[in-house]
């Protein structure tokens, strides 16, 4: 596989490792071959190396002295855990903005739900909710609130959502419900519409994976939840 230039490479590394898992080559408890990794990328071990250390700072990858590292449990409840704790953690941030709205904050989200509603395709939509994301997480998120959201984000796979035909009729309601919040300076019900958004994406990942043959089951997610929005 070619380098992706314009990528950290111990981003591209993250990446592929992440992949690997949702497609189901990797498994839990299997051993991360870093030789190979950096073969397939055509990289150094270095950047291989970083990208393990941030894994297991993640809770994905876990490392054992003089045996090599390992996956650590990936199952849907896994999955569930870590769309739960973005939404909560982005729900801090979102609040803050409920609680502390400016006119210039308002002005850039309310053009931006315009262009979620107008969006025409789920690229597009993609795209709009990671800048109505990243306009509230700058302004209200500080460094350390910023580093654990990236941190929660290994298990929402933006090329997923980038394809997923159904992403802006699912998602659209949570921003609407999202912003409408902020705008009457509501924190709860902002709190809240992050939260519900993060547990109906971690529900819709869980049954495409089930769909694909990495889970056998959405075990540790309801079934019926999770499949009820395919």
């Amino acid at each position: 596989m070619p380098k992706r230039y314009g990528a950290k490479e111990k981003d591209q590394v993250v990446d592929h490792i992440i992949g690997q898992l949702l497609i189901g080559k990797l498994r839990t408890g299997e051993r991360i071959d870093r030789n190979e990794i950096a073969r397939e990328l055509s990289l150094s071990r270095l950047p291989v190396t970083e990208a393990i250390g941030q894994l297991e700072h993640d809770g994905i990858v876990t490392s054992r002295y003089h045996r090599g590292s390992f996956v650590e449990r990936f199952d849907p409840a896994t999955v569930l855990e870590h769309h739960e704790v973005y939404g909560v953690l982005s729900g801090m941030a979102s609040a803050r903005a409920a609680v502390y709205p400016t006119p210039r904050i308002i002005d850039t989200l309310s053009e931006l739900v315009r262009e979620l509603r107008e969006a025409c395709g789920s690229e597009r939509f993609e795209q709009t909710t990671w800048a109505y994301r990243r306009a509230i997480n700058y302004e209200y998120a500080g460094p350390r609130l910023q580093a654990a959201i990236r941190a929660s984000q290994s298990f929402i796979p933006a090329a997923f959502w980038v394809n997923y035909k159904g992403n802006q009729a699912i998602m659209l309601p949570y921003y609407e419900l999202e912003h409408a919040a902020i705008l009457r300076r509501d924190p709860v019900a902002a709190r809240a519409a992050c939260e519900d958004r993060s547990t109906t994406m971690a529900r819709v990942v869980v049954a495409e994976l089930v769909r694909r043959g990495v889970f056998e089951s959405a075990q540790g997610v309801t079934p019926t939840e999770a499949m009820a929005t395919r």
